[in-house]
């Protein structure tokens, strides 16, 4: 039976979305911000981050798959569903739950970079450094780690797990 080690507490993560979220709120004051979220991982992270974001926002969401029923990127990226927003102009903001290898935002970002937004920022919730591929580094990020396999709120193991109210460390 996996061993489940609390990580974060619901209430330290409503306080970390918070601090994101007024950042964010600040420094695109003014502007036209689309968020992205990237499906599934961020959904969750996506939708407390919104609520607590004061500006203006547009939601919409793009999904590319590494992982499947894995706990490590097998290092095929895909695109699964693509943005359905006009972005040409605009500040985009990529929502993600986790930057583990880089692999997959360095592609995604270079995919939104094809419709020519104004800029392109990420938010993470969590930024994990272990097994870094790239040298990627999250414009705004919750939580740092260095390693760990990690679920909860949004983060999954072979699609379980997604549902917990906080985050975990999964002993297997």
């Amino acid at each position: 039976m996996p061993e489940l080690i609390t990580i974060l507490t619901e209430e330290e993560i409503d306080q970390l979305v918070g601090s994101i979220a007024q950042k964010i709120s600040e420094d695109y004051k003014d502007k036209r911000l689309v968020l992205i979220g990237v499906l599934k991982g961020a959904f969750i992270f996506l939708g407390d981050l919104a609520r607590r974001i004061t500006i203006p926002v547009e939601i919409d969401f793009i999904q590319f798959s590494s992982y499947g029923n894995k706990d490590s990127s097998s290092g095929d990226i895909q695109l699964r569903s693509d943005i359905s927003s006009e972005i040409t102009g605009k500040d985009v903001l990529v929502v993600e739950d986790i930057i583990d290898t880089g692999l997959t935002m360095t592609k995604l970002i270079k995919h939104l970079e094809s419709f020519n937004p104004k800029s392109i920022r990420v938010c993470v919730f969590i930024d994990k450094h272990e097994r870094r591929e790239v040298d990627y580094k999250a414009d705004y990020a919750c939580y740092s780690v260095e390693g760990g396999f990690l679920v909860g709120y949004g983060l999954d193991y072979a699609e379980e797990y997604r549902n917990l109210p906080a985050l975990y460390h999964l002993n297997l």
